[in-house]
C-alpha cells in the first residue's frame, strides 16, 4: 500500500504531466474520409486551441502520405514562428493556402484549389507548441467525373431484329452507373429491354416500330453526372431480293450503254479511214487530163501524115470525110480569134479532091 503523502504526489505528477501532453487540442471534428471531384476546391478542416503551460513557438504543419507505400510522406505547408512556407511540394504550388493568413489564432485548416486525381492521399494536420503536440488525419479522394458519354446502337434497326442500346463513358471514376430513359413517345421503355446499370447496355428484343423514339442515357458516379442521346428509328425490312436485282440490271444497262458508245466510236472511225483511202487511191489511179490544144495538135498532126502517104486514088475516101469533126473547139476557131495560136507557116493552100491543104 502507498503512503498518502507518496500518493498525492504521484497524482500531482500525472496531471502535470497531463496537462503537458494535453496543451494543444484540435478542436474540429473528425472527418477520416473527403471526396471531391477533379478540378474542384476542397477545404481540410484543422481548428485548434492552445494550453496556457504551452510556451514554445507555434507550428503548424501539413504532411502528404501518398496512397503508395514506396513514396516517401511530403510536406506541403508549414507555419512556423510567424511565418508561412508553401514551396515545398511543386506539384502543389499555388493550389495550397492556409484558409486563415495568420494560423496562430487558432485555424490552421487549408484549401486545395483544382484539384488533381494525383492528390488523392491522406493529408495530416500536425500542431506543435512546445511542450504540446496533436495532429489528426483526413482521407482524401479525388473523383473524376462522367464525361464525353456517346450513346449508339448496336444491330439492325428493322421490324422484329433484336437490337442493343448502348452507352459509355470515356472518363469518370468508378463506381459509374448507367441508366436508359425514353424521351418521346409513351417515354417508357421497351417491354422486351434489359438494362444493364454496370455496362450501359440496353438490349431489345423483337424491336417494333412502337419503339422507335429519342432515348437517353445518364452516366453518373458519386461526384457528377453525364449523359448523352440516341434515336432509334425501327423500319421494315428491306427487299433485298429486289435491291439486288436492280443493281444487277442497272449494272446490265450501263455495261450495254458503255458497249453501244464503242462500238459507235469503232464504226466512224473505220468510216473515216477508208475515205480517206478512197480519196487517196482517186488521185494516184486518174492521170491527169490533157489540154484541148495539145489533143488538136496532135489529131491534126496525125492526118497531115496520113494525108501525105496516100495517093491521089485513094484520097477520094478522105475527101468525104467532114473535115469539121475534129474535137476541139480551139481548132474550129480562126487563128485571129483564138490568141494562143500562133499564125501559121504556110501562105499557100491547094485542093486536093476537094480538100483542102495548107
Amino acid at each position: 500500500m502507498v503512503p498518502p503523502p507518496l500518493a498525492a504526489l504521484l497524482g500531482s505528477l500525472l496531471l502535470c504531466c497531463a496537462g503537458l501532453t494535453k496543451g494543444v487540442k484540435i478542436t474540429s471534428a473528425v472527418q477520416p474520409m473527403v471526396e471531391k471531384a477533379q478540378g474542384e476546391k476542397v477545404t481540410l478542416p484543422c481548428t485548434f486551441t492552445l494550453a496556457p503551460e504551452d510556451q514554445g513557438p507555434l507550428d503548424v504543419e501539413w504532411i502528404l502520405i501518398p496512397t503508395d507505400n514506396q513514396k516517401k510522406e511530403q510536406t506541403i505547408l508549414m507555419y512556423s514562428v510567424d511565418r508561412i512556407y508553401n514551396d515545398y511540394y511543386e506539384a502543389m504550388k499555388e493550389r495550397v493556402r492556409f484558409t486563415n493568413s495568420d494560423p496562430k489564432l487558432g485555424d490552421g485548416s487549408i484549401d486545395i484549389l483544382n484539384l488533381k486525381s494525383t492528390d488523392t492521399g491522406t493529408y495530416q494536420c500536425k500542431v506543435k507548441k512546445a511542450p504540446g503536440v496533436e495532429s489528426q488525419k483526413i482521407q482524401l479522394t479525388v473523383l473524376v467525373k462522367p464525361a464525353r458519354t456517346k450513346c449508339y446502337i448496336e444491330g439492325s434497326q428493322e421490324t422484329g431484329s433484336d437490337l442493343i442500346l448502348k452507352c459509355a463513358s470515356q472518363e469518370g471514376s468508378p463506381l459509374l452507373s448507367y441508366n436508359w430513359r425514353k424521351l418521346t413517345g409513351t417515354e417508357e421503355l421497351p417491354a422486351t429491354s434489359l438494362l444493364n446499370k454496370d455496362t450501359g447496355e440496353l438490349s431489345v428484343k423483337n424491336a417494333s416500330q412502337e419503339y422507335s423514339g429519342t432515348y437517353t442515357c445518364v452516366a453518373a458516379n458519386r461526384v457528377g453526372t453525364d449523359e448523352c442521346f440516341v434515336v432509334l428509328n425501327v423500319t421494315p425490312p428491306i427487299n433485298a431480293a429486289g435491291t439486288i436485282a436492280g443493281a444487277v440490271i442497272g449494272t446490265l444497262l450501263g455495261l450495254l450503254l458503255l458497249a453501244f458508245l464503242i462500238f459507235c466510236c469503232c464504226k466512224k472511225r473505220k468510216e473515216k479511214k477508208y475515205e480517206k483511202e478512197v480519196h487517196h487511191d482517186i488521185r494516184e489511179d486518174v492521170p491527169p487530163p490533157k489540154s484541148r490544144t495539145s489533143t488538136a495538135h496532135s489529131y491534126i498532126g496525125s492526118n497531115r501524115s496520113s494525108l501525105g502517104s496516100m495517093s491521089p486514088s485513094n484520097m477520094e475516101g478522105y475527101a468525104k470525110t467532114p473535115y469539121n469533126k475534129v474535137p476541139s473547139e480551139d481548132f474550129e476557131r480562126s487563128s485571129g480569134q483564138n490568141p494562143n495560136f500562133p499564125p501559121s507557116k504556110y501562105d499557100l493552100a491547094y485542093k486536093i479532091h476537094d480538100i483542102t491543104v495548107v
